[in-house]
């Protein structure tokens, strides 16, 4: 620790400014609670990393009023997201899997069903430009001071604070913060978590050939390959995939920058000539390409720290868990990590929260990083089963019926794809937070959800009104704390609980929705739903004691 410093004293101190650490700071502001976000770089990362933002964390956007921004980013809004799989990008096709562009997904919403679960689809953006837009909201909120260039060296924590020692690139200067909570947002080298004494558990990478072992991660930008090879109907993931290579080829803009992952070089090589001999050789042309920028990684992964937290320090996003891309699940489970944990902050620091609510945290989000982990791993390990042949490019009779059985199999591959179980169906079934109820929730799918109001899952979505905009969701009209819904035509009265939660201090807001489906939807006459927007409690009539109810949703 640094001596003879000033301290500089926060409520809670987020140690990473990438997304995850981004969205936490865009939710404990919603939440009313300021932070200070430290982290090592200059500003938002310029190099690509997850292009997924999923129907779940797009909720999340909604709910900080940044969905339509985000929904501006990346690929032309005409431009459909289609899954496309070649010999090479210049020879044979092998496959398509239809994704819906972003204009269809809006047109999609503005005619769905009331009971419509998804009022935001899944959007592809990369990483790097939502990060954007994220710090820039971030910047514009007061209650959020995002501190770049600062370096964390060491946390610690005693029974009231956790201090953290950062020192600043450039001039050196140390600096001490202390906070009452200090959330690790800082990936797999985390500093936090170290602090913690918490290491990962689960799987390393996998042993194969296409996205397997080590891999290599490339920026790029090819100015003609539209023009010159990729000539047909547009698509978001391009593969190659023969018996030479297997790369997977994202487009980010629609213009000229695509980001690659590949097996088939060696990751360790900084030569940026073999690296674009390969995207020559996956296009089966001779294409300008310029090498941005390359990382190394390993595909496969499914590992989840053995702790979420130690009193006041905390981990989200890559601290807690570290993922294999396929899927698209890292990021969002980390999202929905900071939505589960900010309004727990809230509670604890504005003294409405019970002495179990912060802690319920890792007991809640940990067993969702188990599921979700697992998901993406074994959504990896099928990429095994191509083993294309030599024959796959051979003009020949041979050649063709090799091509139908990879296509055959590729075609299958939609499931990766959809995994709005996944993205949708997490549930903190067993907290103690939770009223339950005799009724069994839906059985876990990764590819799909079943809307339930079984306490401890996404509360059911429902449109109010005959708009699909902002304010006609159900969710826009659930309250920033707790919302008790009266459904149907006969609910019970709601003055008890409002004065209980007035008497505790916990914020409140009571929404009626006559509407008899959404009365079905939920299947009783009233429910309570968490800041979350997870169920804590369903009932036709509240308890005997409201007080007894409402301080156990909160961690009494």
């Amino acid at each position: 620790m640094v001596e003879g410093e000033p301290v500089v004293r926060v409520p809670v101190l987020i140690v990473g400014g990438g997304p995850v650490g981004l969205a936490l700071a865009l939710l404990l502001d919603y939440h009313g609670v300021a932070c200070t976000v430290l982290d090592d770089g200059d500003g938002p990362r310029g190099t690509p990393r997850g292009s997924t933002h999923n129907a779940r964390t797009m909720e999340h956007y909604r709910r900080l009023g940044l969905a339509e921004a985000v929904r501006g980013l990346g690929l032309p809004p005409a431009d459909p997201t289609d899954v496309a799989y070649f010999t090479r990008y210049a020879g044979y096709p092998l496959a398509r899997l239809p994704m819906p562009s972003a204009a269809a997904k809006r047109r999609a919403v503005a005619e769905s069903a009331a009971t419509d679960q998804v009022p935001e689809p899944l959007h592809r953006a990369n990483q790097m430009y939502v990060e954007r837009l994220l710090h820039a909201a971030a910047r514009a909120r007061p209650g959020i001071a995002v501190q770049p260039a600062w370096r964390v060296l060491d946390v610690r924590q005693d029974g009231s604070a956790a201090e953290a020692t950062a020192e600043r690139a450039g001039d050196g200067r140390r600096q001490r913060w202390r906070a009452r909570y200090v959330v690790g947002c800082d990936g797999a080298r985390s500093v936090v978590r170290a602090a913690i004494g918490a290491h990962y558990a689960g799987e390393g990478g996998v042993d194969q050939r296409i996205l397997g072992r080590r891999a290599t991660a490339l920026h790029l930008r090819l100015p003609t390959l539209y023009r010159d090879v990729l000539t047909g109907p547009r698509a978001w993931s391009y593969w190659a995939v023969n018996d030479e290579l297997a790369v997977n080829l994202i487009a980010l803009d629609g213009e000229s920058e695509f980001f690659l992952l590949t097996s088939s070089i060696d990751p360790d090589d900084p030569d940026p000539g073999r690296a674009a001999e390969l995207v020559r050789r996956a296009a089966g042309a001779d294409v300008p390409v310029e090498v941005l920028d390359r990382r190394a990684w390993t595909p496969g992964q499914a590992l989840v720290a053995e702790r979420f937290a130690d009193r006041r320090l905390l981990l989200a996003g890559d601290a807690a868990h570290l993922f294999t891309p396929t899927g698209g699940f890292g990021m969002n489970t980390g999202i929905d990590d900071g939505a589960n944990l900010a309004w727990k902050l809230a509670g604890a620091l504005q003294g409405w929260g019970g002495p179990g609510l912060v802690g319920s945290y890792g007991a809640e989000r940990r067993p969702i990083a188990l599921r979700n982990t697992a998901a993406a791993r074994r959504l990896n390990r099928n990429l095994a089963d191509i083993a294309p042949t030599a024959v796959l490019e051979e003009d020949s009779a041979k050649g063709a019926a090799e091509r139908d059985r990879v296509g055959a199999l590729l075609s299958t591959y939609g499931e990766q794809f959809a995994s709005i179980g996944v993205q949708l169906g997490a549930r903190y079934d067993g907290s103690p937070l939770l009223h339950p109820d005799r009724a069994a929730p839906p059985p876990d799918s990764p590819t799909e959800y079943v809307p339930s109001a079984v306490p401890g899952g996404r509360a059911p979505h429902a449109w109010c009104g005959p708009g699909r905009g902002p304010g006609d969701s159900l969710f826009d009209r659930l309250g920033p704390g707790f919302t008790l819904l009266r459904l149907g035509p006969h609910p019970p009265a709601a003055a008890p609980a409002v004065a209980a939660a007035r008497a505790a201090g916990i914020p409140l807001t009571v929404l009626d929705a006559p509407d008899p489906q959404i009365r079905e939807l939920y299947g009783r006459d009233a429910a309570l739903v968490r800041p979350d927007q997870h169920v804590a409690w369903r009932g036709d009539r509240l308890p005997d004691d409201p007080g007894e109810w409402l301080r156990r949703a909160v961690g009494h």
